[in-house]
């Protein structure tokens, strides 16, 4: 089968959609399938295109056998909402001409968010005459209006009109986690016509491994208990809760936080880490995805952690899968989803949102009970690998477009 994936995020930008979208491409091809990927020059989350890709409207790539059209973006750095919709808005127009470009398809896989790409799926399924998927990972606009990001409510009413637009012209549903099946379901859409497509690991990639002394001397942590956040800093991840944690502990020297990663709130997370004058706190880069486990071979416990909100309840953040495969403890702040996943893992421990006390407080109990986190660490490590690797994740997604 000839399969068009249309998504504004891909690699070489790092992220969770960037991963599972690469992780998913590379699956189907696996599989036997044909793939070619309509996306943007890369620019998230910085909102800076690299200097390869700048000066262009269109460029042909192959990576690992999968064609990639990329077309361009008007980038935007951390902004007002206003300037995300056009960026947003100049991908729906450019990609057409990507679309254009990517030849005969009998099958369109569509990314959102941004909600607005359903415009171009329609036309693209209408040019090409194949149906398309529409892949939903987050519940927009509700996620952003109970966040407090959008608040005028004719956006809000338009928006929500899309939504159900867009859905009702695509061939299947496919949702990045149960929360958002129910979601989906409450829209009126039957379960039958909702796929899974769940957040996964590469077992591989992602495993225990022998700590580096040369990024640790590096990075002058030798002999630090380190907490590694690695992932996006946005606002609905809450991440204040560990620089307060951190302020709390800042008598014990050992303690080290690690934060890897970019988002829309990193200057405001840097600028309270100044403001505290915390000593014990570090801000790294965005990192490629083959980098990362070197970080995770320094971390003592790994971190996630999610701002208190409705639809937090159906969140299952991307990097609890790495973290749980690594081989160490993890402490998941948050409810909902990811919080039953790692109670089932039986590989972490699950706080409630916003307490930086209690954070403060299980970050030195598991510091002080090394067996426990040698225990919880084998647990997580063996569910993931038995429920999580993206083998299994796409086979069962393609099963369930068969039925």
């Amino acid at each position: 089968m000839r399969i068009l994936l249309l998504t504004q995020y891909f690699r070489p930008e790092k992220g969770a959609a960037q991963v599972r979208l690469w992780e998913l491409s590379k699956g189907l091809r696996k599989e036997g399938h044909d793939v070619t990927v309509v996306t943007a020059f890369p620019n998230h989350p910085e909102g800076i295109i690299p200097p390869e890709y700048r000066g262009k409207f269109f460029l042909q790539e192959e990576m690992e056998g999968i064609k990639v059209l990329r077309t361009w973006i008007y980038p935007v750095r951390r902004g007002r909402f206003w300037l995300r919709l056009l960026n947003y808005f100049s991908f729906v127009f450019s990609s057409l001409y990507g679309i254009m470009r990517s030849g005969p398809q009998d099958l369109i896989i569509v990314e959102s968010p941004p909600l607005f790409i359903g415009f171009t799926a329609i036309l693209a399924s209408r040019l090409k005459r194949a149906p398309y998927i529409f892949n939903v990972a987050d519940l927009w606009p509700e996620s952003a209006v109970q966040l407090g990001l959008v608040t005028n409510k004719h956006l809000i009413a338009m928006c929500e009109w899309l939504e159900k637009l867009f859905y009702r012209k695509a061939k299947k549903l496919s949702a990045q986690s149960q929360g958002i099946v129910e979601g989906i379901k409450n829209k009126g859409i039957p379960a039958r016509d909702i796929l899974w497509l769940p957040n996964g690991v590469d077992t591989e990639l992602f495993r225990p491994r022998e700590k580096d002394r040369e990024l640790e001397a590096s990075l002058g942590l030798e002999g630090k208990f380190i907490i590694l956040y690695a992932g996006t800093m946005g606002y609905a991840h809450g991440l204040e809760v560990a620089l307060e944690a951190a302020a709390i502990l800042e008598k014990e020297e050992d303690i080290f936080f690690l934060l890897v990663g970019d988002g829309s709130q990193r200057p405001e997370l840097e600028k309270i880490a100044q403001e505290k004058d915390l000593k014990n706190v570090r801000f790294i880069d965005f990192q490629p995805l083959e980098v990362i486990p070197r970080y995770f071979s320094l971390s003592s416990i790994n971190l996630s952690t999610l701002r208190r909100y409705k639809l937090s309840e159906g969140v299952r953040p991307a990097k609890v899968f790495p973290s749980l495969a690594s081989g160490q403890p993890l402490i998941y702040v948050g409810e909902g989803e990811g919080a039953e996943i790692v109670k089932e893992s039986g590989g972490g421990v699950v706080l409630e949102p916003e307490n930086p006390e209690l954070l403060a407080q299980t970050i030195l109990r598991l510091k002080n009970n090394p067996a426990y986190c040698r225990e919880l660490a084998t647990k997580g490590r063996e569910y993931v690998v038995h429920n999580y690797s993206w083998s299994n994740i796409i086979k069962r997604w393609l099963a369930g477009l068969q039925e």
